[in-house]
C-alpha cells in the first residue's frame, strides 16, 4: 500500500497528465472546440426555457400539452445537441479539427437515447438494456472503434444456401426484434384501453380483440425483425398458408362464428340491449361473445345463438334506430253493440295504459264483418319492448273488457248454424221396457 502514496510517483504522473493536457487540451484547435461545447450549452441553457414556454402556450389542450410536459426536461440536452451537431458538421466542412465536438455530439447523443427510453420505457430490464447499448456505441465512437467493431462482427458468418448471416446481421436482428416488440406492446396497450372505453363490447370480446390485437402486432414484429437477416419468407408464407387452410377446414364453424362475431360488432346491427327475434326466439340481447350472441327472454332462460345465425338468417331487431313498436290487438264485438262507442272506448282504455305512448297515439279501426262478430282491430305505440308486449297487451285487453260491461258492448260467442236434409223422410219408432210389455 505504500506505493500508492510514493511522492515521487505521484509527482511523475501529475507531470505526465499536465503534459498530455498541454498536448492534447491546451492547443488552439481544441480550445476553440470547447469554446464552441460551453457557448452551445449557454446558448441552449438560455432557449429552452423559453421554448418552454413558448411550446406550453401555444400546445393544444389534452395530450399535446401532456407530451410537452413530458419533454420539458430534454429541451435543453435536445438544444445542446443540435447546436454541437451544427458546429460539428461546420467545422467537418471547413475542415477544421472537430474531435472534441464528435465526442460532445456522442456523448449527448447517448445522454438523450438514456433519457428517453426511461421517460418511455417502464420496464427496468428495457430500460437497462437500452443504456448499456447507447453508452456501449458511444464508447466506441469515441474510442474511434466502432467502425472496426463492426467489421468484426460481419466478419464472423455462416452461409445457409444463398444466405448469409453474420454477427453484425444477428445484432442488428436482436436490436430490431427489441424495438418492434416494444412497439408493438405499447400500440397494443393503447387498443386495449381504447377497447376497455367502448361501451358496445362486452369485457369478454374487449379481452378478445385485445389479445387478438396483441398477437397480430406481435407476429409482424416477428416476422420484420426475422427480414432484417436477409432470411427468404417464402417457405414460410407457404407452409403458413397450409396451415392455414388446414386449421380452417377443421374449425369451419368457430372461424364463421369468430368472422360473423366480428361483422356484427362492426357494423352494430346487433347490440346489448337490443330486443330481437331470432330462430323463434325473442328476447333482449345480454352480451355479444366471440362464438355466440346471449339473448335472455322473458321466462329468464338464456339463449346462446351463434353469431354466424345473426349473419345468414333474418332478425327481427325491434330496437335498432328506435325503440317505438306498434302492436295490433284484435277485438270482436255482436252485432247488435255500438260499433262508434266500442272503437271510442278502445281508444280510450288504450290511451289510459301507462306503457302506452301518446305520439303516435293509439287508434281503432273496424276491419271486417266476420261470421261471428265485428271483427276491430286496435293498434298502440310503446317505446320499451324489452319491458314486454304481452304484460302491456294484457292490460289494455283488461281495461276494454271492463269498459264493454260498463257499456253493454258484448263480446259474442261463436255461432253455429245446423241444416237438416228434409228431403229423406225421419223414421221414428218408440220403444217400450220389457216390464211394461209383459203388463
Amino acid at each position: 500500500m505504500d506505493e500508492w502514496y510514493d511522492a515521487e510517483q505521484i509527482t511523475r504522473w501529475t507531470q505526465q497528465a499536465w503534459s498530455w493536457v498541454q498536448a492534447e487540451v491546451l492547443v488552439l484547435p481544441n480550445l476553440l472546440q470547447l469554446l464552441a461545447a460551453l457557448a452551445s450549452l449557454v446558448l441552449a441553457a438560455f432557449v429552452a426555457p423559453r421554448l418552454r414556454r413558448f411550446l406550453e402556450r401555444v400546445a393544444p389542450p389534452g395530450r399535446w400539452q401532456r407530451l410537452v410536459a413530458a419533454l420539458a426536461p430534454l429541451l435543453l440536452p435536445l438544444l445542446w445537441l443540435l447546436l454541437v451537431g451544427v458546429a460539428w458538421q461546420g467545422a467537418l466542412l471547413q475542415g477544421w479539427p472537430a474531435r472534441i465536438l464528435e465526442i460532445f455530439a456522442s456523448l449527448l447523443t447517448a445522454w438523450v437515447v438514456i433519457n428517453l427510453a426511461s421517460m418511455v420505457i417502464s420496464n427496468p430490464v428495457w430500460s437497462r438494456a437500452v443504456a448499456i447499448s447507447a453508452w456501449t456505441v458511444a464508447a466506441l465512437n469515441i474510442l474511434r472503434l466502432l467502425d472496426p467493431t463492426v467489421a468484426l462482427l460481419d466478419s464472423v458468418a455462416m452461409q445457409f444456401g444463398a444466405v448469409r448471416i453474420s454477427l453484425l446481421t444477428l445484432t442488428k436482428s436482436v436490436f430490431a426484434l427489441a424495438i418492434l416488440l416494444w412497439i408493438a406492446t405499447v400500440v397494443s396497450e393503447l387498443l386495449e384501453a381504447r377497447l376497455k372505453h367502448s361501451p358496445n363490447l362486452t369485457p369478454s370480446v374487449q379481452v378478445l380483440f385485445g389479445k387478438l390485437f396483441k398477437f397480430a402486432l406481435i407476429t409482424i414484429a416477428v416476422l420484420a425483425a426475422m427480414a432484417t437477416t436477409g432470411m427468404d419468407l417464402t417457405a414460410l408464407a407457404v407452409f403458413g398458408g397450409a396451415l392455414g387452410v388446414g386449421i380452417g377446414l377443421g374449425l369451419q364453424n368457430v372461424i364463421a362464428n369468430l368472422f360473423s362475431g366480428l361483422i356484427l360488432l362492426l357494423d352494430k346491427s346487433i347490440k346489448p340491449g337490443d330486443v330481437v327475434a331470432v330462430a323463434g326466439t325473442y328476447g333482449w340481447v345480454n352480451t355479444l361473445g366471440g362464438r355466440y350472441v346471449s339473448v335472455i327472454t322473458r321466462d329468464g332462460i338464456e339463449h346462446l345463438i351463434p353469431n354466424e345465425e345473426f349473419i345468414t338468417t333474418r332478425v327481427e331487431n325491434w330496437t335498432h334506430t328506435d325503440t317505438k313498436v306498434r302492436l295490433k290487438i284484435p277485438i270482436g264485438i255482436h252485432y247488435n253493440s255500438d260499433v262508434e262507442r266500442a272503437l271510442e272506448l278502445c281508444e280510450a282504455c288504450a290511451a289510459e295504459t301507462p306503457r302506452v305512448i301518446d305520439d303516435p297515439g293509439p287508434i281503432c279501426q273496424l276491419r271486417n264483418f266476420g261470421d261471428n262478430a265485428v271483427e276491430l282491430e286496435l293498434r298502440i305505440w310503446i317505446s320499451d319492448p324489452m319491458n314486454g308486449i304481452n304484460n302491456v297487451r294484457s292490460a289494455v285487453l283488461r281495461r276494454i273488457w271492463r269498459a264493454f260491461r260498463e257499456e253493454g258492448i258484448q263480446i259474442p260467442y261463436p255461432q253455429r248454424d245446423l241444416h237438416l236434409a228434409s228431403a229423406v223422410p225421419l223414421e221414428v219408432r218408440l220403444a217400450r221396457e220389457q216390464g211394461e210389455e209383459a203388463k
